[in-house]
């Protein structure tokens, strides 16, 4: 396509996302209070939607991937977004109710009342990532629907099976007043992420989030952003450390690394490094003895990405690291290879400098680093940018207790790694560098409700009581005198 008519493509995008977002607006204003019923109906023509089409899904993703697992792909974003949108449909009534709150004294005795109602902001623009782009895609309707929104969804160019699939099905099970799904290129996501949405949801790298909320700010959208960055895995002298190297491979392995909570390094004691390194490669050999040609394993998103993950190998095999591919099956993986699977690489000797150690990784790659104590540990995890996960294990509770105190993450897994983000009334997101705000189960319902604020004034003159009316004198003295006293 000619440069001429990319720009007209562009431009009709724009158009047509100017012309759902105002019909949508119009839809929404129009139904206000948006009933529990309609509500409720959203969230179970969504979990219809998923239950009727996972296999087709499944094999869209398999498809835009090169490789993954139909099971895999089930478990990761069909049942997973299902749950969160059940989980909505059985708290709605009771995430709907208004919150009573109390009222300054002694206004309460005179009759005040106050109350929060938690009413819909409106039109809720989503942008979904690759890496899961089901579940990311219908996992945050889980709120954005409870809370009474519309939505309009931009998901990824880089499944462009799996989100024109999604297109496909949103526009049959849904008004695209209620759903609508923008497919295309990275400027068509630049002119959807300048849209004057009320609310938007971006999950994704955290260098193109600043783009997005860059774009937000021209019209005040309030952001979401998940996000990402290293998050560590810190190992105590108490820990199981078969069952650690099992649960760290089971997580950093699963969608080849390519997670956003994936453990990203790891922290050993010094003495015990080696041992957990040869821990780290049995478990991954038992659960894959081979890659390629492995319906169990996903490859690596596109020929990109696998450049940027050998090159951060590369680096850090020239910067001295010392280097363990696990390759069981003693499978060719050398450059002229076409396929896109990766086996896990364990590196250690690792230093600040390398890649590796800079980035995330969203990868197979998984430095190990080792520590003297538990401070050390703390400190180096304290130095870097604030992570999405932070995972421990050990049985000692004095030492778990002075990591989670003296840590800040988006979330923690205690004895395994990622998990946190499965439970519906946890709230999911990072702080700084890993994201702003969050959601999922009730969280997410307040994140996409405008809080608004009720007071009810009592029939008496409150202001004359106090003596807050001109002229002033002595009685609003003394009332001031007592407000002073708290």
């Amino acid at each position: 396509m000619d440069e001429a008519a990319m720009r007209t493509t562009h431009e009709e995008g724009t158009r047509e996302m100017e012309r759902v977002l105002a019909r949508q607006r119009e839809a929404f204003l129009a139904e206000l209070p948006v009933p529990r019923r309609v509500r409720d109906d959203r969230l179970a023509r969504a979990i219809e939607l998923l239950k009727t089409h996972q296999d087709d899904l499944a094999a869209a993703m398999d498809e835009d991937f090169g490789g993954r697992p139909h099971l895999m792909s089930k478990l990761t974003d069909i049942v997973s977004a299902v749950k969160a949108l059940s989980h909505a449909r059985r708290h709605l009534k009771f995430w709907m109710r208004p919150e009573k709150r109390s009222v300054d004294f002694p206004l309460g005795l005179f009759g005040a009342r106050a109350w929060v109602e938690f009413e819909p902001k409106g039109v809720v623009g989503l942008i979904s990532p690759w890496n899961f782009p089901v579940n990311l895609t219908f996992g945050p309707l889980a709120g954005i629907f409870a809370a009474g929104n519309r939505v309009m969804i931009k998901p990824s160019e880089f499944t462009p099976r799996t989100s024109a699939l999604m297109k496909e099905l949103i526009a049959r099970w849904f008004d695209e007043t209620e759903a609508f799904v923008v497919t295309g290129d990275a400027e068509i996501g630049a002119a959807f992420a300048g849209q004057p949405f009320d609310h938007l949801l971006f999950t994704g790298a955290t260098g193109v989030a600043r783009h997005v909320m860059r774009a937000a700010a021209e019209h005040l959208v309030p952001v979401t952003l998940e996000l990402g960055g290293k998050s560590p895995v810190i190992v105590s002298r108490s820990a199981d450390l078969e069952r650690t190297a099992g649960r760290v491979v089971a997580g950093k392995m699963m969608n080849a690394g390519q997670i956003c909570l994936a453990p990203d390094y790891m922290l050993v004691p010094r003495e015990r490094r080696d041992e957990i390194i040869e821990g780290l490669a049995e478990a991954a050999s038992s659960f894959y003895p081979q890659i390629k040609n492995n319906p169990d394993y996903t490859a690596i998103i596109n020929e990109r990405h696998k450049q940027r993950l050998e090159g951060y190998v590369e680096d850090a095999r020239r910067r001295g690291a010392q280097i363990r591919i696990v390759n069981p099956g003693d499978e060719n993986f050398s450059a002229d290879d076409n396929s896109r699977m990766m086996p896990l690489h364990i590196l250690w000797d690792v230093t600040d400098e390398m890649q590796v150690m800079r980035e995330e990784i969203f990868g197979p790659l998984l430095p190990v680093l080792a520590y003297e104590d538990i401070d050390e540990a703390i400190a180096y995890v304290n130095r870097r940018p604030r992570p999405l996960g932070l995972y421990y294990f050990g049985e000692d509770e004095k030492e778990c207790r002075r990591v989670l105190d003296r840590t800040i993450s988006g979330g923690v897994t205690l004895d395994d790694v990622v998990w946190h983000v499965s439970d519906e009334d946890l709230p999911f997101g990072g702080v700084g560098p890993s994201g702003i705000g969050s959601y999922h189960g009730r969280d997410g319902f307040r994140t996409f409700s405008h809080a608004r604020a009720v007071f009810r004034q009592p029939k008496i003159d409150v202001l004359k009581l106090a003596g807050a009316i001109p002229p002033y004198g002595r009685k609003l003295e003394r009332t001031l005198k007592m407000q002073m006293k708290g």
